[in-house]
C-alpha cells in the first residue's frame, strides 16, 4: 500500500496560512470570542418554558403557537440591556409544541433551537415538554424512522414518505402488520414523527407489550400547496392547491411500493389505516377504493367533511350495502374531541354508517382539534389492531 504524505513546500504553505489567521485574531487570544450576549433557548426546568430571543433593535416580540393551549398564550416578552427578549410559560403540560417567533411582524424559526418540525407550508421550532409518559422518550428499545424520497408517476414529481420499522426489524427476517397513518391538511409527512412522537409512542407501547410490533408508514397527504397560516400559489402543473389525487397516488404507487421493499404480511387483517382530519377524511376515501383491504379503520378529529354526505353515500352504496365488506372490517373507530370544530361532521358520519348496519366505536373527549388528542388517539387505537 502507497500513502500520500504532503511535501515540505505544501507544509510550509499550510503553516503559513494558520499563521496569518492567528494574526487577525485579538490579541492575547487563541480563539475568537463570541460577539454578544450567550442565548439558551428555549429552557426547560420542570413545567416551566422559557422562550428567548436576540433582537436589539426590535420593538415587539410575541409568540406564535398552534399547539400550546391557549390560556398559557396570555404574556408579554421583556426586553433586558443587552438586546434579549425573554418570556417564560408556568404549567406547560408534558408534550410536544411548535412555535414562532414574530418579531416586527415577521414571524421566525428560534434561531438558538435546532429542533424542528414542517408543516405542508412552513417550518416550525419545536419543544418537548416532559411529563406525558405515554410519548416521553424512555430507555426501551427503540424502533427506526426513515425518510423515504421516491418519484411518484402519477403526480409527474419527487416525494417523500416516512417509514417507522419496530425495534429489531433491521436484524430480522420476520414478516410484520403494516399500518398506514395519515396527516392533517396544516401538516405534512413529517408531522406524526416531528410534533406527533408517534415513532415514541409507539416504542413505549411495544415495550409495554400493548401492541404488536409494526410497519407504520406516514406519506404526505398533500399534493400541492397548501398553509393555513400563510398564502400560497396554486401549483403551476396541476393548477391544484392541496390533496387532489392523494387517493390515486396512494392506491396505485404508495402501498405496491411500501408491500414489496418492506416486510410486510400481505393479509387484510394485519393491515391498518387511519387518519387525522383530512387524513380522517382521505382514510374513508380510500377504504372506498380498497374496501376488502384493511381490517382496521381509524378516523380521528374527521368523518366526511369535503363535499355532500348524501353524494358520498349514494355514490358508495353498493360498498356500503355489502355484508362482505362490512364483516371484514373488524374495527372502525372514531376518535374526537367535545371542542373539535368537526364534531357535527364526525357524528353524522358515524350515524351514516351505522344505517347501513356498521358497527364503528365512536370515542368523545375532551379538548379539540389539537395535537394533544391526536397522540392520545393513535395510544388508543393502536393497541387494538392485529389482535387476532
Amino acid at each position: 500500500m502507497i500513502v500520500a504524505t504532503p511535501s515540505s513546500a505544501s507544509r510550509v504553505r499550510a503553516w503559513g496560512f494558520v499563521a496569518i489567521v492567528l494574526s487577525l485574531l485579538p490579541v492575547g487570544s487563541a480563539v475568537a470570542q463570541p460577539r454578544g450576549p450567550v442565548v439558551v433557548s428555549p429552557e426547560i426546568a420542570d413545567r416551566s418554558v422559557t422562550f428567548r430571543v436576540l433582537a436589539p433593535k426590535a420593538d415587539e416580540v410575541t409568540l406564535f403557537s398552534s399547539d400550546l393551549p391557549r390560556e398559557l398564550l396570555t404574556g408579554e416578552f421583556a426586553k433586558d440591556d443587552e438586546g434579549v427578549w425573554s418570556l417564560t410559560i408556568e404549567n406547560v403540560p408534558g408534550g410536544a409544541y411548535r412555535y414562532l417567533f414574530e418579531i416586527d411582524g415577521v414571524r421566525t424559526v428560534d434561531p438558538r433551537h435546532t429542533e424542528t418540525s414542517e408543516s405542508n407550508g412552513n417550518l416550525w421550532s419545536l419543544v418537548r415538554v416532559p411529563g406525558a409518559a405515554f410519548m416521553d422518550r424512555a430507555d426501551v428499545p427503540h424502533g427506526s424512522v426513515t425518510r423515504v424520497n421516491y418519484r411518484s408517476r402519477v403526480l409527474d414529481r419527487d416525494r417523500r414518505l416516512h417509514v417507522y420499522t419496530p425495534p429489531g426489524y433491521e436484524s430480522s427476517s420476520e414478516k410484520y402488520p403494516v399500518f398506514y397513518l395519515l396527516h392533517g391538511a396544516g401538516d405534512s409527512d413529517d408531522a406524526w414523527t416531528s410534533v406527533g412522537r408517534a415513532h415514541d409512542i409507539l416504542d413505549n407501547l411495544i415495550a409495554a407489550q400493548k401492541i404488536v410490533p409494526m410497519i407504520v408508514v406516514m406519506p404526505n397527504g398533500h399534493t400541492g400547496p397548501f398553509s393555513w397560516i400563510q398564502p400560497v400559489a396554486r401549483d403551476e402543473r396541476s393548477g391544484n392547491v392541496g390533496n387532489a389525487s392523494f387517493e390515486q397516488e396512494f392506491v396505485e404507487e404508495i402501498r405496491p411500493m411500501i408491500e414489496t421493499r418492506y416486510r410486510v404480511i400481505d393479509a387484510p387483517n394485519r393491515r391498518a389505516i387511519a387518519g387525522l382530519s383530512m387524513g380522517g377524511a382521505q382514510t374513508l376515501e380510500i377504504l372506498t377504493r380498497q374496501p376488502k383491504d384493511f381490517a382496521h379503520v381509524g378516523v380521528f378529529s374527521s368523518g366526511l367533511i369535503f363535499g355532500d354526505p348524501t353524494v358520498w353515500e349514494a355514490k358508495n352504496q353498493a360498498m356500503l350495502d355489502d355484508a362482505e365488506v362490512r364483516a371484514g372490517i373488524r374495527l372502525l373507530w372514531f376518535g374526537i374531541g367535545k371542542e373539535d370544530f368537526l364534531l357535527r361532521q364526525a357524528k353524522a358520519t358515524v350515524e351514516l354508517l351505522e344505517r347501513h348496519e356498521f358497527e364503528p366505536t365512536y370515542v368523545e373527549t375532551d379538548g379539540g382539534h389539537t395535537w394533544s388528542n391526536w397522540q392520545r388517539y393513535l395510544e388508543q387505537f393502536a393497541p387494538q389492531l392485529f389482535r387476532d
